[in-house]
């Protein structure tokens, strides 16, 4: 990383691209700060374009093609750069380079590394088990024949368990039935691994951290939505006792701040989330801006006005809290469908969570999402993740069982199907089938030597 010897706003990049050294130009002020630091520790990998590629003007209203061709500028030759988001049409922004993660391949095409297809499919209201990768996965599965493959949900535990510290209480099993909680310890608040933002801005949702997105790309992939709570303010709002999780019918015109900023007017048809000093979040829509998961980075202080020296952080309410969140409780549950798509219709108030939980969630996700959730956070964010979960359920559903006949089959699909194919193709989609008319005949069957 090299000044620029004829103009202070451009930077001079000695880039490796697979085969050779290249030297290029870039005035992108998210490596701006390097200016000059020569030739850093770590490499940065970044997307780049050679001579001769068509991009998208950076500069220009709106997404116009150009062809990168060679020129000199300030009396250095220029062929060649580094890309924006924006410059490689992937979304609008124009404010800095693409700076991919730690392992990306050096001399990969860029689109074999980051992929390049969006899948845009229509869930209808019945069809809510679809919301979410693994469900589509699973149907294709079963469309296809193939194996499908379930993500592997491991991790390392430390420190005290959860349960010495958290108790959840659930007052109405019918609109709750199951609550879980997890907690992990001395996360760094920091962005998201780029193909993590870059797939969470795909599938329509803003990157926020990598707490966050931790909770909203584990909800993409399975369809349990998450919380996750600054496990220290709850720890301060609890005093000497252990943090006590309430989930209890809101009390006529009680108030809440949702993650929104918007203060909410709440009635006894809404669920809450509360400890017990009062109410945390409006279950199964919206988060409340009390708990919130903070990034006080400088980034942050900066956005917002906030002046601080070197190595200080704000103290007292300067930034509503002063500091960035360091241990989180993660929550998963599960809610009443009807109670949830009211809520959500009363408050005006559409979310990723609200969209899967008015339209049934099976309380089983629950412990499977807190799970993943928990492991992506303690992959990008270096977190200790406690030991066990605490588990509150008190309303075990029942599991449904459907007799499915070949008469039944042509009568609604208007396709004729065996016995053997039906229940292979619900093996294939994950229900335990039993397939009656097989195991009849075969206790009528006599055996041999009679």
């Amino acid at each position: 990383m090299k000044a620029h010897p004829n103009a202070d706003k451009l930077t001079l990049l000695d880039l490796f691209d697979g085969q050779q050294e290249q030297v290029v130009l870039t005035g992108a002020p998210n490596i701006f700060h390097l200016k000059g630091a020569g030739k850093l520790p770590k490499p940065i990998k970044v997307a780049y374009a050679k001579e001769g590629a068509t991009i998208y003007d950076g500069h220009a209203d709106g997404l116009v093609l150009t062809t990168l061709k060679r020129a000199k500028i300030r009396g250095v030759d220029s062929y060649s750069m580094v890309c924006s988001e924006k410059e490689l049409g992937i979304t609008e922004e124009h404010e800095g380079i693409i700076l991919l993660d730690d392992d990306a391949p050096v001399g990969m095409p860029l689109v074999d590394y980051i992929g390049d297809a969006v899948l845009d499919i229509s869930i209808l209201p019945n069809m809510a088990r679809n919301a979410n990768v693994i469900g589509i996965a699973r149907e294709l599965a079963a469309l296809t024949g193939r194996e499908l493959k379930q993500p592997k949900i491991e991790f390392q535990t430390s420190g005290d368990p959860v349960e010495d510290s958290v108790t959840i209480e659930i007052t109405n099993s019918e609109l709750n039935p199951r609550f879980v909680a997890g907690l992990i310890r001395n996360v760094e608040i920091k962005p998201s691994p780029y193909q993590i933002q870059r797939r969470l801005k795909l599938a329509g949702v803003r990157s926020i951290n990598n707490i966050v997105d931790a909770t909203n790309y584990a909800m993409i992939e399975l369809g349990e939505p998450l919380h996750a709570f600054d496990y220290d303010i709850l720890k301060e709002r609890a005093g000497e006792k252990k943090i006590k999780i309430i989930t209890r019918a809101a009390q006529a015109d009680e108030e809440l701040i949702t993650l929104d900023g918007v203060k909410r007017k709440l009635t006894p048809m809404n669920v809450l989330v509360c400890d017990e000093k009062g109410s945390l979040s409006l279950a199964g829509v919206m988060g409340g801006s009390e708990s919130e998961v903070y990034d006080a980075s400088k980034e942050v202080l900066d956005a917002i006005g906030v002046e601080i020296k070197p190595g200080e952080m704000p103290q007292g309410k300067t930034t509503s809290r002063g500091k960035s969140t360091v241990n989180v409780l993660l929550e998963g549950a599960a809610w009443n469908f009807i109670n949830i798509r009211r809520t959500a219709k009363q408050h005006n108030l559409p979310s990723e969570a609200s969209f899967r939980f008015s339209r049934g969630v099976h309380p089983a996700l629950a412990e499977t999402g807190v799970r993943r959730g928990l492991q992506y956070m303690a992959a990008w964010a270096n977190g200790a993740i406690a030991p066990g979960l605490v588990d509150a359920y008190p309303h075990k559903p029942k599991d449904s069982v459907v007799e499915v006949t070949p008469k039944d089959v042509k009568r609604l699909l208007g396709i004729e199907l065996t016995n053997e194919e039906i229940a292979a193709l619900l093996a294939h989609l994950e229900f335990n089938c039993d397939d009656q008319q097989r195991r009849e005949s075969h206790r009528a069957r006599p055996s041999h030597g009679h």
